[in-house]
């Protein structure tokens, strides 16, 4: 589990095919590796992914065709800077929302301009992943918690503060036209499971025949 808070950049160091995965290293001089073992998740660029090997800079991770072929890490080449979060802990001050580390979708940048200070920046989401996003609500992209301004149809417009441009890959590396991993607000997922769930509950309960007959009810006692 993560906050969407970016602890470090990395640099990509290699991504080495290993029969038809890829094994992915990211070397970082910001990230603290003191506490870093083998078998922890550490979110790059939003994906939850485990150490299989990690030195004093850097650490190593197996990726599978799956996440290949879900997520914008195909893109990535050796110098490409990437957000890095491990994974929280419970005395983690909780500054971001809820990320699970599993991306939902890519999506793609279609502006991004100076406002002021910031960067206004317009994601284009993947069509069915619209309805789990809402104006001023949470959106993880490439593993940062942001706000959303304005959500239209599968637009997202946000806006980017220096401070967090700096601090991940955002000022240094988004243009437009680059993928982006997505992933939406993980309560929005849960309730749609809850009410689809419950909704085909009741379907089903109002469809099934009911056992209880005449001869049921005599057969109880509750007939004469």
């Amino acid at each position: 589990m993560f906050t969407g808070i970016i602890e470090s950049v990395g640099k990509v160091k290699s991504m080495q095919p290993t029969g038809g995965d890829i094994r992915l290293t990211i070397e970082s001089d910001g990230l603290d590796f003191s506490d870093v073992k083998l078998g922890d998740s550490i979110a790059s660029n939003g994906i939850c992914l485990t150490v299989v090997d990690f030195g004093s800079n850097h650490y190593s991770v197996d990726v599978s065709r799956e996440t290949i072929a879900h997520t914008a890490l195909e893109d990535l080449k050796p110098g490409h800077i990437v957000n890095l979060e491990k994974a929280m802990l419970p005395t983690t001050r909780f500054g971001g929302h809820i990320v699970a580390g599993h991306v939902d979708g890519v999506g793609v940048v279609r502006k991004l301009q100076k406002d002021a200070r910031s960067i206004y920046i317009e994601i284009e989401i993947p069509q069915e992943l619209a309805h789990y996003t809402a104006t001023k609500g949470s959106i993880t992209l490439d593993g940062i918690s942001l706000t959303t301004n304005l959500v239209r149809d599968n637009i997202v417009s946000l806006n980017i503060i220096p401070h967090t441009a700096q601090v991940t890959n955002i000022a240094q590396h988004w243009l437009v036209g680059d993928k982006v991993n997505v992933e939406v607000d993980i309560v929005a997922r849960y309730l749609e499971r809850l009410l689809t769930k419950s909704q085909t509950d009741s379907k089903t309960a109002h469809n099934t025949p009911s056992n209880i007959t005449e001869t049921f009810l005599a057969d109880n006692g509750f007939m004469r």
